[in-house]
């Protein structure tokens, strides 16, 4: 396992020239954050223009005062004016200083507050506008996940990259000082920084072609942390006996992980104590140097703790800024996997789009229809042909694996058919704008999302607009028998459900389809797709609902997926799907008429009633 990711490690290793490629999507980066709050922004650069001049200021004022200590102490009428003012002055500019610290403190946690929460919107926005098809890629989830799950990194790099700012002033205006007594301290200085600064950012590509390549197997250790700890998969866990087995498998993965990142931070700590034990040599150096001068007379006591005090801030600061300038780099490959996701698109088919039709006057078409999913060479479908008319109640069947879903899905433009097409009203499905296309469906899907929102959210969620008709909402939950589970609500439509919060009620699997089925009324919606949406009912339920769903209907095209004979025996026709093709279609007179499939599987599931 460690040399196979290893080997992923190496494939995805990032060298010097990918981190300062990265640092090009910066101007963007601040470009966003300036537009996020362009008040907060210019006050958080003001303060640290201002207080990058701080430091030599303060180390120039002591200077000052150290040297007029001890002018004092050397002559008889002895004035201590001027040493009081310059300590005035050293104390007002500690305090400004300090309180400007806390500004920028301040505006920092804001602005990346507001970046982060930009950010996180956006990545939801954008997910809109991908296909199920995308979002189904393992790898391209991997780019997902590393552009929602980056948002601290980001955050940092806004900071340290203000600091960098700043830090760049203090370091010139201390450079300066240096210069003006000693000019060859800034080569000690050179020497006992720039090895660092190398080593830094050499460990930095490494932890972050770590983490990149680490991108499924976090995936597996989140997922291995939820559902080993988590209330909807307790009970399989506690009935089958599956802690062990969860625990072991998320120790060998995390263990392996661990492996890898400790010879990486044992290699890192290594190289960097001895680099720093090189710069602490070039430090007491420049400082011996220092001593030398002041014992020959050349320089000041005063101008020795000035000299002193900057070699020293200059150095610190200097590694402050290469070390920023390690993270930076970091983070910004993580700003470029954001960019990366944020600027995904999907190539539209044709550049023309045809105006959708207010009303299906023909209805739909599918032509020689072949389909199979990305990675695999089987195919789900095989020329596949039918029609569906405008108000018809068409219902599809057949056993698991024949396609009855990925048929739903093509005709909902989620995925693109590999072969042949699909016609409404004569025109192909992708000259339409695809959100204008699919706003036109009502569907419920029989893996569909339990929202722990409140009843009236996860009703609304059918039409969403409509969120505030609480009238609407009341007749869409009449129509699913959804009104039932609201009477047995303490705090009827405002009932929190789930578990995950304060006062949820869980409610049980029927209960929750009849909440998921009412989405479909909310909607004024052409065409109605039911996709086993009964499954959990029983069959009293079950009739009711099909037998409202079949009145309300009257003039709307229909499409119902069900294993439940006496569901689709209401549709207007049924089509049989058999590996991919069409086995048989009729009424449910016509196929049982037939000694094929339909009539097999329905006299089967008869027999178990009987």
């Amino acid at each position: 396992m460690i040399q196979n990711l290893q080997s992923i490690k190496k494939k995805e290793k990032i060298d010097l020239k990918s981190s300062f490629s990265a640092l090009k999507s910066i101007p963007r980066f601040f470009k966003e954050i300036w537009n996020i709050n362009k008040k907060m922004f210019f006050f958080n650069a003001l303060f640290r223009l201002i207080n990058a001049f701080s430091p030599v200021v303060i180390l120039w004022v002591g200077k000052i005062i150290i040297d007029e200590i001890i002018l004092q102490t050397r002559i008889a009428d002895k004035d201590f004016t001027t040493l009081w003012k310059f300590v005035l002055i050293e104390f007002i500019i500690v305090i400004i200083a300090d309180i400007i610290d806390r500004m920028i403190t301040l505006t920092d946690s804001l602005m990346g507050d507001l970046y982060s929460n930009n950010s996180s919107i956006r990545i939801i926005n954008k997910t809109k506008e991908l296909s199920i098809a995308q979002l189904e890629d393992p790898e391209f989830y991997d780019k997902l996940e590393r552009a929602r799950t980056q948002t601290a990194s980001r955050v940092n790099l806004m900071s340290n990259s203000l600091s960098q700012v700043q830090s760049v002033i203090s370091i010139a205006s201390l450079i300066v000082g240096l210069i003006y007594f000693e000019p060859y301290l800034i080569i000690l200085l050179i020497l006992s920084i720039i090895p660092s600064f190398f080593n830094e950012i050499k460990f930095s590509n490494q932890r972050y072609s770590l983490a990149r390549s680490w991108t499924s197997e976090r995936r597996e250790l989140d997922y291995l942390r939820y559902i080993g700890a988590n209330a909807n998969t307790a009970k399989e866990i506690k009935l089958f006996g599956l802690t062990a087995f969860v625990a072991d498998r998320f120790r060998n993965l995390s263990d392996d992980y661990y492996n890898l990142n400790k010879k990486l931070i044992i290699k890192s700590s290594a190289y960097g104590t001895i680099f720093n034990i090189l710069g602490v040599l070039s430090y007491y150096g420049a400082y011996v140097l220092i001593i030398f001068r002041v014992l020959s007379g050349i320089i000041s006591i005063g101008e020795l703790t000035f000299l002193s005090g900057s070699f020293n801030r200059l150095r610190n600061s200097l590694q402050g800024f290469f070390s920023r300038f390690s993270r930076i780099t970091e983070s910004a490959l993580y700003l470029k996997d954001y960019f990366d996701f944020i600027d995904l698109t999907i190539p539209e088919t044709n550049d023309v789009q045809v105006p959708l039709p207010t009303e299906i006057k023909e209805g739909f078409e599918i032509r020689n229809l072949h389909f199979h999913y990305a990675g695999s060479n089987e195919a789900v479908l095989k020329g596949v042909n039918f029609k569906i008319k405008a108000g018809e109640k068409m219902a599809f069947v057949g056993q698991n694996g024949a396609g009855k879903t990925t048929l739903i899905k093509l005709i909902l433009r989620f995925y693109e058919p590999t072969e042949g097409e699909i016609l409404l009203d004569g025109i192909n499905i992708k000259d339409f704008n695809i959100i204008e296309y699919q706003a036109m469906f009502g569907v419920i899907f029989q893996d569909f999302f339990k929202y722990e929102f409140t009843i009236k959210e996860n009703i609304a969620i059918g039409n969403i607009d409509e969120l505030a008709n609480l009238e609407r909402i009341k007749k869409a939950a009449e129509l699913s028998l959804a009104s039932e589970v609201v009477s047995e609500m303490p705090n009827g439509y405002e009932q929190q459900l789930g578990r995950r919060f304060v006062k949820g009620q869980e409610l049980s699997g029927g209960q929750w389809q009849k909440v998921a089925l009412a989405r479909a009324y909310m909607k004024d919606a052409n065409v109605l797709i039911l996709d086993e949406p009964t499954s959990a009912l029983d069959a009293k339920a079950e009739f009711e609902v099909f037998e409202r769903f079949i009145n309300l209907t009257k003039g709307k095209t229909s499409i119902i997926i069900s294993h439940r004979f006496s569901t689709v025996r209401m549709a207007d026709r049924i089509i049989v799907l058999e590996h991919g093709r069409i086995g048989e279609q009729g009424t449910h007179e016509e196929l049982m008429a037939k000694p094929k499939l339909y009539k097999e599987l329905f006299e089967l599931q008869a027999a178990g009633y009987l």
